[in-house]
């Protein structure tokens, strides 16, 4: 079903891909490297396999699809990712911003309720924001840590829903994987998938996007079509 921008009345962002610019340089590096061995490799596709390996080393809880929510060991998880991600980045972690994402921000905050809804632990999450000067921008922030399941499950739009005080179907959730789209679908909100990250369109639209986009900031143009747009 394409997306009814009329009935937006709040928006929910995902991180990694997109608000945080990916490093696709690395991914075509190692994709390159991999080519080789093509034939051993899912579906033969090296940039495939290496985009999700990336994927997997930046944010593994979101890799795992919400594997420990089922285990019901995720809160454990959870704790042992933020030792592992501070052991590893302490000092040396590069935030990057999608081009555009500012501006879009700054334009959308006049006129619709804002959250981040992450896989990430609180702080990382906190780090990226503030490096930027993104936190008063939004009402709510999820993080891993929030809610006792993380996405793929309803959870953390829900909890952002009823602090931003907004039905969670009138939310739109944006995000750049398909995690980020079974989320928004399991908690009855409308859902855009950017190519500006790891996700791919073909797989975006099939666990429920209502809309596909280059990239985060072009949700601007859309909204202008919405009862609350600028």
């Amino acid at each position: 079903m394409p997306l009814d921008a009329s009935r937006v009345s709040a928006l929910c962002f995902d991180v990694d891909g997109t608000l945080r610019d990916t490093d696709d340089q690395i991914v075509s590096r190692l994709a390159k490297l991999m080519m080789p061995l093509s034939f051993m490799l899912p579906q033969r596709d090296p940039l495939l396999f290496a985009r999700r390996t990336v994927m997997a080393l930046e944010d593994p809880g979101t890799f795992l699809h919400g594997l420990p929510d089922r285990l019901d060991i995720d809160h454990y998880l959870s704790q042992f990712l933020g030792i592992y991600q501070r052991f590893r980045r302490e000092g040396k972690e590069a935030f990057l911003l999608v081009r555009g994402v500012q501006e879009m921000l700054e334009l959308l905050h006049p006129h619709y309720p804002m959250a981040v809804v992450s896989a990430r632990g609180q702080r990382s999450t906190l780090a990226f924001l503030d490096h930027f000067g993104l936190i008063p921008y939004f009402q709510a922030i999820v993080t891993a840590q929030t809610c006792r399941h993380t996405k793929p499950y309803p959870d953390p739009v829900l909890w952002a829903a009823k602090v931003m005080g907004v039905n969670p179907s009138t939310c739109l959730m944006i995000g750049d994987t398909t995690v980020d789209m079974r989320a928004g679908v399991a908690a009855g909100a409308q859902t855009v998938g950017v190519l500006c990250g790891f996700g791919e369109e073909e797989e975006l639209l099939r666990t429920g996007a209502n809309m596909i986009l280059p990239t985060t900031p072009d949700l601007v143009a859309v909204l202008k079509g919405g009862k609350k747009a600028p």
